[in-house]
């Protein structure tokens, strides 16, 4: 839908929201006594969200104690490689709460150690089944059998942050989307360790300030890209240690660079020796009952998020991830399918009247308020982003506002635009001002993040940007000297789209880890049906390495670009003084001390074109046809200009003449 571009204050003075007042107090009321209900009015959201500190295996002074929450069981045994995986009295849990159904066992140092296996054998009126505890922090997966079972890490010395409470001091997240198994470019599945080691320093060097971390939390099809969950209190196996992952986020906050992770509550995986479902027997455990507990779709299963135990598992999972891992933040999946019934399915909203009618599910409405609160609350500088296509207003504003508290939404109409326009629109035909809507279009209570493609656009089947604009040209014509016309479209358009992407985000900028350099091919992770191989589940680094390919000056602008934005704070400024021209497809924007200038032309280039900015003297700082870039060396750089005024038509304007070359952007800064 259009956003309205209304400055306001709070949610509420927007007078587009007029008509919904009443339902968005009712709905801050009802996050309210919700509150309420789970904190007894005596302690705080976020003390509420311990829940990791109490269920699951602790190791104590006196030995270990552990705790499950299984309503509908009538026995629990722990059983394991202490056992030899056979029930005893000796590991027989007791119910503490028989109303709530929390069970509890006390054992001795000497029951269990450091790295031991273990699992749940639950017994239920009519069944009975081996489960991995809901709580467990760690699970790992048996080569042979593909089981996945918990394990004890309980070492002899605690790891010790270097830096326990980094705080990032950047107002712009430029967030480098990473997937730790496919970071490797040997056919295979990367490591905590090798990401830390060869792709950290090379995110270093380009200038991101942030990294996200996808499929971090356990699941046991690697190919569901980390979207199926089984253990979410648990870093995936997969990649190493939790020492090696909590290394691998400290370097990182050495370096300035914050860590934020994928955070999937909008659903769980349906497996039953894994996972949540069936838990104590019952399919309405964590889950709604029937088909509201099932996603068609997605072939997973929903959380019940008005449920009390629910919601106190959830939130815990959101301060578990800070406390332990000293996470910064999250990157909420799936909003969209959490806040209404048909799941977004379909549904066009073309209308506010979508977000306020009795398709929203206003428990997950409540619950992402409450998880945007326990957050803040635990760390203050955290970042949260919703992904959520439908445009709900005020998912990103704030909760003392009307809000729900995301200090960020992914702007998941522009890559949408981007790859419409490559396919769709023939270069002639690309039009300016529906290009400058497109990239600035969002509430103005909200911070957006800006990208280009994400993994979503690189997954089997689709195309990233670069193979899109090049397609097979990419095999056999990215030697350095290579002058095919296709791919010198490809490069430069690759570089523009980039650029007015970042420079008019309104919040932040994403990009997928090798799209910098035009990563060529898609994703996909080994399965049946490409027998399953890891060719495609891989990062090709020594594409931009080997010095001889085109692939290093794509590598060399996002660079150059990156610093720019940082060096410059742009992100943070106002955009301002717009000039577009649809015919001549040049569009001009100033934002801070700097003029961004494209020409999207696919031939027309003027030696002597005027564009309006204020007054004063400009110096080029940069622009996308440098030799460095692979670009055709058309401007000269370094140059200085002086505005000047002209009068066309009686009317008197001020600014400066240049050459912009067809398809090519021109950075200014006034000096």
């Amino acid at each position: 839908m259009a956003y309205r571009k209304v400055k306001l204050t709070k949610l509420l003075d927007d007078p587009y929201l007029a008509p919904f007042k009443d339902k968005i107090l009712q709905r801050q009321k009802m996050v309210k006594d919700t509150e309420k209900r789970l904190t007894n009015g005596k302690t705080s959201i976020s003390e509420f969200a311990c829940g990791h500190e109490y269920f699951g295996m602790h190791k104590t002074g006196n030995g270990w104690v552990f705790r499950e929450w299984a309503p509908n069981a009538t026995k629990i045994f722990l059983i394991g490689d202490f056992n030899g995986w056979k029930e005893n009295k000796e590991y027989e849990l007791k119910k503490v709460d028989p109303m709530g159904g929390v069970w509890e066992i006390e054992l001795p140092t000497s029951a269990m150690k450091h790295n031991d296996l273990y699992k749940l054998h639950v017994h239920w009126n009519g069944g009975s089944g081996d489960r991995v505890p809901s709580y467990t922090r760690r699970a790992v997966q048996d080569e042979n059998t593909k089981v996945f079972s918990a394990q004890i890490w309980a070492p002899d010395k605690p790891y010790i942050w270097k830096l326990p409470n980094f705080k990032q001091e950047f107002d712009s997240p430029l967030i480098y989307e990473s997937h730790v198994g496919m970071a490797q470019e040997s056919e295979g599945v990367g490591t905590y360790e090798e990401f830390r080691k060869n792709v950290l320093p090379h995110v270093i060097d380009l200038g991101y300030n942030t990294i996200q971390i996808m499929a971090l939390m356990e699941h046991p099809y690697y190919g569901s890209f980390g979207y199926h969950v089984s253990n979410f209190f648990a870093a995936s196996s997969r990649f190493g240690t939790p020492f090696e992952l909590k290394k691998l986020i400290d370097e990182a906050h050495s370096k300035g660079i914050a860590v934020i992770m994928d955070l999937v509550h909008s659903h769980a995986v349906k497996n039953e020796l894994e996972g949540l479902s069936r838990f104590d027997g019952t399919p309405y455990q964590y889950f709604h009952d029937g088909e509201r507990g099932t996603h068609s779709a997605w072939d997973s299963r929903c959380f019940d998020y008005g449920k009390t135990e629910v919601l106190h598992f959830l939130l815990s999972n959101c301060r578990f991830w800070l406390d332990e891992y000293n996470i910064d933040g999250f990157r909420f999946d799936g909003i969209t399918s959490m806040l209404y019934y048909d799941h977004g399915l379909g549904t066009a909203f073309a209308g506010y009247d979508h977000y306020f009618d009795n398709s929203v599910d206003e428990d997950a409405l409540v619950y992402l308020t409450l998880a945007n609160k326990v957050i803040h609350e635990v760390k203050s500088s955290a970042i949260t982003i919703a992904e959520d296509v439908s445009g709900m207003a005020g998912l990103g504003a704030p909760i003392e506002d009307g809000g729900i508290g995301f200090n960020y939404r992914l702007a998941l109409g522009i890559p949408d635009f981007w790859f419409n326009t490559v396919k769709k629109v023939s270069d002639d035909y690309w039009n300016m001002d529906g290009m400058y809507y497109a990239l600035t279009d969002h509430r103005s209570d909200e911070k957006t993040i800006s990208y280009v493609e994400c993994h979503d656009q690189a997954i089997v089947g689709s195309k990233t940007m670069a193979f899109e604009l090049m397609d097979a040209k990419m095999y056999d014509s990215m030697e350095a000297s290579n002058t095919d016309m296709v791919v010198e479209r490809g490069m430069a358009l690759h570089k523009m789209i980039r650029l007015i992407t970042i420079t008019t985000a309104g919040g932040g900028y994403l990009n997928f880890m090798g799209n910098e350099f035009g990563h060529p091919e898609w994703i996909d992770f080994p399965r049946e049906g490409n027998n399953w191989s890891y060719s495609y589940a891989r990062r090709q680094w020594s594409l931009k390495d080997n010095g001889f390919l085109k692939y290093r000056f794509l590598n060399e602008f996002d660079k150059a670009m990156l610093h720019m934005i940082s060096d410059y704070k742009i992100i943070d400024q106002d955009i301002k003084h717009c000039y577009v021209h649809n015919d001549d497809k040049v569009l001009v924007f100033k934002r801070g001390d700097l003029v961004f200038a494209f020409n999207f032309h696919p031939t027309q280039s003027d030696d002597d074109y005027f564009i309006t900015i204020p007054k004063g003297k400009y110096k080029v700082l940069m622009n996308s046809d440098e030799e460095r870039f692979g670009g055709q060396k058309r401007i000269a750089e370094g140059q200085i200009f002086m505005t000047k005024t002209r009068t066309k038509n009686k009317v008197k304007k001020t600014g400066i003449s240049i050459y912009l070359p067809c398809r090519t952007a021109m950075v200014l800064k006034k000096i």
